[in-house]
């Protein structure tokens, strides 16, 4: 197994880790220890396609495994945050800062739903599918998102970490925008892969 694919699986161990601590409120600052375990494991999803693409050594084990590992941690983070109101429920937000980031993280799992649907139409007609800037965009803006709602919510005792919080729902909210337009984009530009196909 080469270095990339171990990196990939490393994120997936990850994630279980991270699920952990973030309950763990026994232990000081889990909030906080939780976002450095989902930072180390966000950019193992840099490295190892950037170490896969610069050493030749794409696989399909890799090609299967990554956007899996990414999606996964992704959606276990954002899922999980959704369980801690206080958070959320900040500042002028108050009590609709957990609807607001609810619908958010729908809009951001439906589009990881249908866009994996359409890579196994495009995958069936043996299509090549590649990622594009928006979409690295989003994902960008999603993990910081993640880590700026997890390290304030262990300071929601100070001044500073309501206002850092409420800058994390407004990420949300921005991930999710931006989560729309890369899928219509990606949807649009690989439009052929819904067409019929001629007999």
């Amino acid at each position: 197994m080469n270095l990339p694919n171990k990196l990939t699986i490393a994120r997936i161990v990850l994630i279980p880790v991270f699920a952990v601590i973030f309950y763990l409120d026994m232990i000081p600052y889990n909030y906080l220890i939780s976002a450095i375990v989902f930072f180390i494991a966000a950019c193992t999803d840099f490295l190892d396609g950037y170490i896969a693409r610069k050493e030749h050594l794409i696989t399909n084990l890799g090609k299967f495994l990554d956007p899996i590992a990414d999606k996964v941690l992704v959606s276990t983070a954002l899922i999980l945050i959704l369980t801690v109101p206080k958070v959320l429920n900040v500042l002028f937000f108050e009590d609709w800062g957990t609807i607001l980031a609810g619908v958010c993280v729908a809009v951001i799992l439906a589009r990881e739903l249908i866009v994996s649907g359409f890579r196994m139409v495009a995958a069936e007609r043996h299509l090549v599918l590649a990622a594009d800037i928006f979409g690295k965009i989003k994902t960008t803006v999603s993990d910081v998102t993640i880590v700026v709602l997890l390290v304030s919510a262990s300071f929601l005792d100070i001044k500073a970490g309501p206002i850092a919080a409420a800058i994390g729902v407004l990420g949300l909210v921005l991930s999710a925008i931006l989560t729309v337009l890369s899928g219509a984009n990606y949807l649009i530009k690989n439009k052929k892969v819904l067409k019929e196909e001629e007999n």
